[in-house]
């Protein structure tokens, strides 16, 4: 089933739209506070349309991503009651009852973490916000830990270039129904454990 590589020709089509920077932030900030699909999937088009943009396109999403991680913060410290039954209709409330956990264990290093989790940074700042983490640690981590994994993939399109892009994009199904695999197996053996 090519489900991934239908979003990925959308994503490239976004790409190259004249709002592509304004679409690329917006969806930064969502991701990071309520959406399920991460910035990635734009970033690397764009960094491979625009190389000589790409590391001003990786500060961009970093910087928006943080904003929306105040925004998820916000609603942890303020509203978690009202995004509760959200959290359970679209089947995170395992995932967030992990993070809760890992905050618990971890503290502020899980907000570096998360920039590289495979489970939404979402359910990280809304958890931060819940639990009232401090909040300049929240910033400082979310921007080093977002930043980190932003600027990796922008250097790593840049450093692979329109070759990588061939090869994501033959096997960018198979790449995306692996994450789901590795992500059922990983609550499973959370589950279980």
């Amino acid at each position: 089933m090519k489900l991934f590589s239908a979003l990925y020709d959308k994503v490239l089509r976004w790409a190259k739209h004249p709002h592509a920077e304004r679409y690329l932030a917006t969806l930064s900030f969502a991701e990071s506070s309520f959406f399920p699909i991460p910035p990635d999937v734009m970033l690397i088009p764009m960094v491979l349309a625009r190389p000589k943009k790409g590391w001003w396109l990786a500060s961009l999403t970093t910087l928006f991503s943080v904003v929306g991680g105040v925004a998820g913060y916000l609603i942890g410290l303020w509203g978690f009651e009202l995004v509760e039954p959200l959290i359970h209709q679209a089947g995170y409330w395992e995932r967030f009852q992990q993070v809760l956990a890992w905050f618990g264990k971890w503290g502020i290093w899980i907000i570096f973490i998360a920039g590289f989790s495979p489970i939404p940074y979402k359910l990280f700042t809304i958890s931060a916000g819940m639990l009232q983490m401090m909040f300049i640690p929240f910033i400082i981590a979310s921007i080093i830990g977002r930043g980190a994994r932003f600027f990796l993939v922008a250097g790593l399109i840049l450093w692979g270039g329109e070759e990588m892009e061939h090869k994501l994009r033959s096997y960018i199904d198979r790449i995306g129904w692996l994450m789901v695999v590795l992500i059922v197996i990983g609550v499973v053996i959370y589950h279980y454990r």
